[in-house]
């Protein structure tokens, strides 16, 4: 879920372990978590309203794309792998969708998804 930024529990204020791989990418510096924090916070209160986790609003999202999108979430946490599944059962309105496209849109993320090095492998 975005190494973890859309799930809502990493802010502006979360320190990293010194050996954690985002202490390396330029999106989960201090500076881009508060900036891009905006639309974390548009998909916690539509998980407030749908009883649900801001993952599953963001594996929901994805899933009301086209039916040939599917998301591939990846966790070694059995509770995660139930939160994740959970994600099929939710059913987006229209409405739902268009508050998240206008988020979406609104946010312009900042701070590229790799360091130099990690973009490197992901470029060959």
């Amino acid at each position: 879920m975005g190494k973890g930024f859309l799930t809502g529990a990493i802010d502006e204020n979360t320190s990293f372990d010194s050996d954690d791989f985002r202490n390396t990418v330029p999106r989960f510096s201090e500076e881009n978590r508060r900036a891009n924090r905006a639309l974390v916070e548009v998909l916690g209160e539509l998980a407030d309203d749908k009883q649900a986790t801001r993952a599953q609003i963001a594996l929901a999202w994805l899933l009301a794309q086209k039916p040939w999108i599917v998301p591939i979430p990846g966790t070694t946490k059995p509770h995660r792998l139930e939160e994740n599944v959970g994600a099929a059962d939710i059913e987006l309105t229209p409405d739902d969708l268009r508050d998240i496209d206008m988020a979406v849109s609104s946010v312009e993320v900042r701070g590229d998804r790799y360091s130099p090095q990690m973009q490197r492998r992901v470029d060959r």
